[in-house]
């Protein structure tokens, strides 16, 4: 999935090799971070608060510079709200040049990028060059609160190197410093039980068939927070051995896409999603989206967001039918509703065929809503409290019946 490029960088073309530091954009609605007004100068102190919550000590550079540790304020937050992170350093020689500084918040298990904070030191008034020698560096910034347990990882980065953290255990193997954990106990993930039917419903468009009564309902929720989104979104899921069947019944007074070949970014407009994981490893999985003009956009991921493949035929076919006149700003739709039939032997790594009473697979199903064909609204059936669509560890169950 994929939100405007006025909103992000376009994320699906975007693969980031694991020894680089580079701009790993996020998915899905990106919150308005508090911004930390930047000093016009660079700001040193004499020493570090003496109630940081996280102490590390660890070097960089042969010795060079100091990660002297961090502070999280608060350190415990509802997930999605925005908690400050100050981050302090200290030169104990003159620093290389040419490094820009980066912030990857992550999840601890697999390494994943929950959220890119990215950003300059003291918005650009203290490159790393410029740290005097024996001054402590503060640096703020303000980042959400993951809803699984993560970690804060830092360093700096020029080119496609990143320079080198001197103690390996300090360090994730790639040269990422260990900062402070954020998170508690990880927000309960979501289940769907898809029932196995006799007849599969018919595609097209019209969600009247026996199947999906036989299917419960599900209303997404605002993906960065989990509260009620603007506009209701239904979802149901029903299997017959063979396919996957996705229903969405959208409510929506504007209905319109611009985009018409397949394969098509449609994520950069309005779309509804299903992303699954079928094996449940946390990194293969697949992502199949339509819009309302019936324009199908499928991929391959073989880790997150890494490897994409857009090639790959998921073999699904599907059907929309529109309540109310496409692409006509002019007056008021009433919604839109989808259906998907998915083929179970064209998805990575499906444990079996077909699948067992019991398999659990992991997924998501997800909308992006123009609002005002302007303000982008994120909907998933997991929440997953990060402004990404790709965040793996917050993907719901699939249980078959």
């Amino acid at each position: 999935m994929r939100l405007p490029s006025s909103v992000l960088a376009p994320l699906l073309a975007v693969t980031c090799l694991a020894t680089v530091a580079c701009r790993d954009e996020q998915a899905g609605p990106r919150q308005q971070t508090p911004r930390i007004p930047a000093p016009t100068q660079l700001r040193a102190l004499d020493a570090a608060p003496a109630d940081l919550t996280f102490r590390s000590g660890a070097t960089f550079a042969g010795g060079a510079v100091v990660y002297l540790g961090s502070k999280v304020s608060p350190e415990q937050a509802a997930p999605g709200t925005q908690v400050r992170l100050a981050h302090y350093f200290q030169a104990v020689r003159p620093p290389p040049g040419g490094f820009a500084f980066f912030v990857h918040v992550v999840d601890p298990a697999s390494g994943g990028m929950l959220t890119n904070a990215d950003h300059e030191v003291q918005g650009g008034a203290a490159p790393l060059a410029s740290w005097p020698v024996g001054k402590v560096i503060e640096d703020v910034h303000s980042v959400p609160m993951p809803g699984t347990p993560a970690r804060v990882m830092l360093g700096f980065w020029r080119g496609d190197s990143r320079l080198p953290v001197d103690d390996a255990k300090a360090h994730d193997g790639s040269q990422r410093m260990l900062g402070p954990q954020l998170g508690g106990a990880a927000q309960e993930l979501p289940e769907y039980s898809v029932p196995r039917v006799s007849q599969p419903p018919t595609l097209d468009g019209v969600l009247d068939d026996a199947a999906w009564q036989q299917a419960r309902p599900v209303v997404l929720r605002r993906s960065f927070d989990g509260s009620a989104a603007r506009l209701r979104t239904e979802a149901r899921l029903v299997h017959d051995g063979t396919f996957l069947y996705v229903a969405f019944d959208l409510d929506d007074p504007d209905v319109w896409g611009t985009l018409r070949k397949r394969d098509d970014p449609i994520y950069e407009e309005e779309v509804v999603e299903i992303f699954l994981d079928a094996n449940a490893d946390g990194r293969t999985y697949n992502e199949l989206q339509v819009s309302p003009h019936n324009v199908i956009f499928d991929a391959y991921f073989p880790a997150r967001r890494q490897g994409m493949d857009r090639s790959w035929d998921s073999g699904m076919t599907s059907a929309v039918k529109v309540r109310g006149t496409l692409d006509e700003a002019s007056d008021r739709d009433e919604g839109w509703s989808v259906e998907m039939k998915i083929p179970f032997d064209r998805l990575a790594e499906v444990p079996h065929l077909p699948p067992r009473p019991g398999d659990r697979w992991r997924f998501n199903l997800y909308r992006l809503e123009h609002h005002d064909r302007r303000t982008v609204e994120g909907q998933s059936f997991s929440p997953l409290f990060v402004g990404d669509f790709h965040a793996l560890p917050r993907f719901g169950w699939l249980v078959f019946e």
